[in-house]
């Protein structure tokens, strides 16, 4: 039954707690490295998850696994949470959280690459355009505005940032195909993801007794960025009249998100960062407006 009041509510509530992320994970990095920090949070979201899945009687689903399916799991699992949050955290553990919270909001560039290139599907020069748009604004943000010295404050911090959005767009080409309710594929997803931080932190003797501001932030972003938040956003798609009513909500995101930072990280938001992000989310805007554009041109034929 759809209820589209309900759904911005959930919507709006979504995006107010991704907004607060990049404060989250720059504050949480202070008393974890990024290998605890992923290890805390992915078993805070899997149990999380768990018990959703509990409450809302799923467990005779998982009985109907296939091994195929099993083995799919396995290897979104190691994209997400496993490889995009391993990188994402490393990321934001060497770059100012303002840098962190723009750059890896390419990956919708990144999924519209990875969608010509895996599933075949047909690009034109308007894409193209929206491409070099988005790709354009990485650039502005990564060299601070400055285009006659061309260097990086952390070169390998941006790449990190740019390339966990590379991870993030492999998950979602890999879960496009898999037709199992996405709250069960969650779950799973999560517990081998589970599986693979702890296997890496045992192998680089990396486990610690953390600090309990440490613990504290972990929990909320296992909660807040990877659970409750992916589970009202679902809930949210399901409620809309029209998908496309709520997904472009999330545009509003990576901007209360500099503001989140400017306040809580102490970070002074630079020009370069916001002309960025708007230069990146023009390019996005422009792909999603041509995908709607020849949707609605199907449909009249």
């Amino acid at each position: 039954m759809h209820n589209q009041p309900k759904a911005y509510t959930l919507a709006l509530i979504s995006i107010a707690f991704w907004s607060t992320m990049g404060t989250a994970f720059k504050l949480t990095l202070n008393y974890l490295n990024p290998q605890m920090l992923l290890l805390l949070a992915t078993f805070t979201a899997f149990i999380f998850l768990g018990s959703v899945i509990i409450i809302k009687r799923k467990l005779e689903i998982l009985k109907q696994i296939t091994t195929r399916q099993w083995l799919n799991s396995a290897l979104m699992g190691l994209f997400n949470p496993f490889l995009y949050y391993l990188v994402l955290f490393g990321a934001y553990n060497r770059i100012p959280a303002q840098e962190g919270v723009a750059l890896n909001y390419i990956w919708p560039v990144m999924l519209v690459i990875f969608s010509i290139i895996f599933l075949k599907q047909r690009i034109k020069i308007i894409s193209v355009l929206a491409i070099i748009i988005s790709f354009s604004g990485t650039i502005v943000i990564a060299l601070h505005g400055n285009f006659t010295d061309f260097r990086f404050s952390d070169t390998t911090g941006v790449l990190m940032a740019v390339g966990s959005a590379l991870f993030w767009a492999s998950f979602w080409i890999i879960n496009m195909k898999d037709p199992r309710e996405a709250i069960v594929k969650m779950f799973i997803n999560f517990a081998f993801g589970a599986a693979y931080i702890l296997a890496w932190n045992i192998f680089n003797h990396n486990l610690t007794m953390p600090a309990f501001a440490g613990i504290a932030g972990a929990v909320y972003i296992g909660i807040f960025e990877m659970g409750l938040t992916f589970v009202l956003w679902l809930t949210a798609l399901n409620l809309s009249t029209h998908t496309a009513r709520i997904s472009n909500l999330v545009f509003i995101s990576p901007f209360i998100s500099l503001i989140m930072v400017s306040v809580f990280v102490g970070e002074k938001i630079l020009p370069s960062t916001v002309i960025g992000l708007a230069i990146i989310v023009s390019g996005i805007v422009i792909q999603q407006y041509s995908q709607w554009r020849e949707k609605k041109t199907r449909v009249e034929i």
